[in-house]
């Protein structure tokens, strides 16, 4: 949706309730819901475009292939693995560099990676998807659910599944992440965050979480009596036909194919200390079944993920603030969060996605729901080169000029650009999450 706005970068109470009902409308009519069976049926059964012949769309994909295999010479860079979607098809995959370098393993579709921090719209669309099977009451405070969560005051007992899902807790900002780290058991960290000075009052502003955040896993052992994981994959991940996705430590380690972490060029020793709160970060997959997921979410699987869910988690619900006014961040407004998805208007486009970090790994997907296209990465390194990247699809999508929001053109690292290399792009500068 083009969106004609010039405006400071931080939501007002307006402008969410404008944009908000915006995007309902516009996910209640259905937009973005693909004919015939649900569960990406065609796509499961068309080939996966991994390969020049068969990129296609109305993006330049040997040049957007030839920009990323520039970025790559990045020392900071190991592997990676990039999926497209344009108007609701699968248009490009490519995986490049190593999954394990040690060994000279290259990165290929079948590539596991984690998505770190993108998991947290796995615990929105199953939240909202229980409560429309009637599973899960969104109105009951938080404490009803008997989870291990403890707030300051007891506002546990004020508090419900949508203010737990955007963030809305009052507490410090990524509290208790680095006891999760070290690894204390986040049952008790959150039993002790009622002990956290508050940031705000709990209810009025975005502080983002994880140890909190997976509260929401107990909530759905309660609702449903069965595992956060089994939850997920009997609810969402089966029905949508992603075979490689899954949670847990043992799920990504196991596989035959799987992306080793790795920081400053070293390899890292796997840690479970964000799969152990895994509504907030505990699900790997590879790059075709992210890209799947990010297809139910713009209306690929309607019997999945219903019209009704995705106007729910995605609208903004309390505004964020992120960037700045130099370069693609001059194009972006409106930062807010909805239930474990962000969203920002950039260049008029409304778009809704989510960052991931984790040691050793990155995750990224931003899409435009109304185009039905967008970009989905998965790379297993600290570097944060790739999170601009997104920026240059969505200009070559909408005919923008080109612009080096990868930042490689200047330098001698990256090599020359090609003299037809008119890849559009406008990558903003949003990070990790």
């Amino acid at each position: 949706m083009k969106l004609r706005l010039r405006s400071p970068a931080l939501w007002t109470a307006s402008g969410v309730a404008a944009v908000a009902l915006l995007v309902a409308v516009t996910l209640s009519r259905g937009a973005g819901v693909l004919p015939g069976s649900p569960a990406n049926a065609a796509q499961v059964s068309a080939p996966v475009p991994d390969m020049s012949e068969r990129w296609q769309g109305t993006v330049d994909y040997a040049a957007f292939d030839a920009r990323i295999q520039r970025m790559m010479r990045d020392p900071g860079l190991v592997g990676l693995s990039v999926a497209t979607v344009e108007d609701g098809k699968l248009t490009f995959v490519q995986g490049y560099g190593f999954a394990d370098r040690e060994n000279g393993l290259p990165v290929t579709p079948e590539t596991l990676f984690r998505w770190a921090s993108v998991s947290k719209g796995v615990a929105g669309t199953l939240a909202y998807t229980l409560a429309e099977q009637g599973k899960l009451s969104l109105s009951a405070p938080l404490a009803s659910f008997g989870t291990s969560l403890r707030l300051a005051g007891g506002a546990e007992a004020q508090l419900a599944v949508p203010d737990l899902l955007s963030h809305r807790l009052g507490l410090t900002r990524n509290a208790y992440d680095g006891r999760l780290e070290s690894g204390d058991p986040a049952p008790l960290l959150r039993n002790m965050l009622s002990t956290v000075p508050l940031q705000c009052m709990p209810g009025d502003c975005h502080s983002y979480q994880n140890v909190a955040y997976d509260a929401f896993s107990e909530i759905v052992s309660s609702a449903t009596k069965m595992t956060y994981a089994d939850a997920v994959q009997q609810q969402l991940f089966v029905p949508l036909g992603m075979d490689s996705a899954g949670l847990g430590m043992a799920h990504l380690a196991q596989a035959g194919n799987w992306a080793r972490p790795y920081r400053r060029g070293q390899v890292q020793t796997l840690s479970d200390s964000y799969f152990r709160v895994p509504a907030a970060a505990g699900v790997s997959s590879n790059i075709v079944d992210l890209a799947r997921w990010m297809m139910a979410q713009m209306g690929a699987a309607p019997d999945v993920v219903s019209p009704s869910v995705r106007a729910e988690t995605q609208r903004p619900r309390v505004a964020t603030y992120r960037g700045g006014r130099s370069g693609p961040d001059s194009l972006i407004i409106s930062h807010g969060y909805g239930q474990g998805w962000r969203s920002h208007i950039y260049d008029g486009h409304w778009l809704v996605g989510h960052g991931g970090a984790v040691n050793g790994y990155r995750a990224a997907m931003w899409f435009d729901p109304e185009r039905r296209s967008g970009i989905v990465m998965l790379w297993n390194s600290s570097s944060t080169r790739p999170f601009r990247l997104p920026y240059e699809f969505f200009d070559a999508l909408y005919g923008r000029p080109f612009s080096d929001w990868i930042d490689i053109d200047k330098d001698p690292l990256f090599g020359v650009q090609p003299a037809a290399d008119p890849v559009a792009s406008d990558i903003a500068l949003t990070t990790a999450d």
